[in-house]
C-alpha cells in the first residue's frame, strides 16, 4: 500500500509490513521474506472496516498480492503490464487486442484494466493450481510469440535502449512477493485518476488513456454501466491445457 498521511502534496511512502499499532482486529499473514529465511507480517484487507482504517492511515493506492494468503506460491491471476513506449496511447490498445486475440487463441479469458498510472493490465484468472515460476514461464513464452509475430511494434527486449519505439510486454510482475494495482484505487497523480475495469470495446475509444477516469468521473461510469469484469474474473481457469495449446502454436509457427 502507498501512504500518504500529509496529502498528496508531500510525499508519501510504500509499505508492505504491518505496522506494530495498527489494531489486532485487521487480519495478518505471515511472510516468508525467500532472501533471508525469515519472515514478515503483512496486512489482509478483507472487510470494509479494515479498509476504512487503511484508508484513514492515509492509503492511497492498494497493492494486493497476485495470490491468497492461503497459497501464497500459486497465484490465481496472470497479469501482463502494458505501458506506452511514448506519449502516444494507441500502441498500448494495440498490443492489449493482440494479447486478448492471442490468449482466445490458447482458450483463456481475460479482463482489462486502466492502472490509473501510464498504462493497461490484462488480467487472466487462475485456478490456482500453478505455482508462479511456472505461470510466469507461461506468460513468457506467449509474451514471446506474440513478440515474434508483431516484430515492429512488440518486443520482450530487457535491454531498453533496444526496444526502439516498440512495446514491451511485461510479464515480469508474475513472480513470488510481486503485486499489481487493485482496482479502483486511486493513484497519488493530479487529478487523482482511478484504475478502472474496462470491456474490451473500450479499446476503440479514440479518447482512452490511462487517466481516463478520475475521482471526478468514475462514480458517474459506476452507475452507467454493468460490472466489465462479471463474466471473467471470477473464472477459475487451469493453464494446463492452455500451455499445451500454445506449445503446439509456437512448434507450428517455429518450425
Amino acid at each position: 500500500m502507498e501512504r500518504y498521511p500529509d496529502g498528496i502534496a508531500k510525499d508519501g511512502f510504500y509499505q508492505k509490513e504491518a505496522p506494530d499499532y495498527f489494531p489486532d482486529w485487521i487480519r495478518r499473514v505471515s511472510i516468508p521474506v525467500k532472501s533471508d529465511q525469515e519472515s514478515q507480517q503483512q496486512l489482509i484487507c478483507d472487510d470494509e472496516a479494515s479498509l476504512v482504517y487503511l484508508v484513514d492511515q492515509g492509503t492511497l493506492t492498494f497493492h494486493p498480492w497476485l495470490s491468497r494468503s492461503d497459497r501464497l506460491d500459486y497465484p490465481d491471476k496472470l497479469i501482463f503490464d502494458l505501458d506506452p513506449p511514448s506519449e502516444d496511447f494507441e500502441p498500448v490498445c494495440f498490443a492489449a487486442r493482440a494479447l486478448h486475440q492471442i490468449l482466445g487463441e490458447v482458450e483463456l479469458a481475460s479482463s482489462l484494466m486502466t492502472t490509473g498510472s501510464s498504462g493497461l493490465h490484462v488480467i487472466v484468472p487462475l485456478d490456482r493450481q500453478a505455482e508462479f515460476e511456472d505461470v510466469r514461464s507461461f506468460a513468457k513464452d506467449l509474451s514471446n510469440l506474440l513478440a515474434m509475430r508483431e516484430p515492429e511494434k512488440l518486443t520482450t527486449e530487457m535491454n531498453k535502449d533496444k526496444r526502439g519505439k516498440r512495446l514491451f510486454l511485461d510479464y515480469l510482475r508474475n513472480s513470488y512477493g510481486q503485486n499489481s494495482v487493485a482496482p479502483y484505487t486511486l493513484r497519488p497523480l493530479p487529478g487523482a485518476p482511478v484504475a478502472t475495469p474496462l470491456r474490451w470495446d473500450k479499446l476503440s475509444d479514440g479518447d482512452l488513456d490511462s487517466q481516463t477516469y478520475t475521482i471526478s468521473n468514475i462514480f458517474r461510469r459506476l452507475g452507467q454501466i454493468d460490472d466489465p469484469w462479471k463474466n471473467t474474473i471470477y473464472k477459475k481457469q487451469s493453464l494446463t491445457k492452455a500451455r499445451s495449446i500454445l506449445d503446439r502454436i509456437r512448434k507450428d509457427q517455429t518450425g
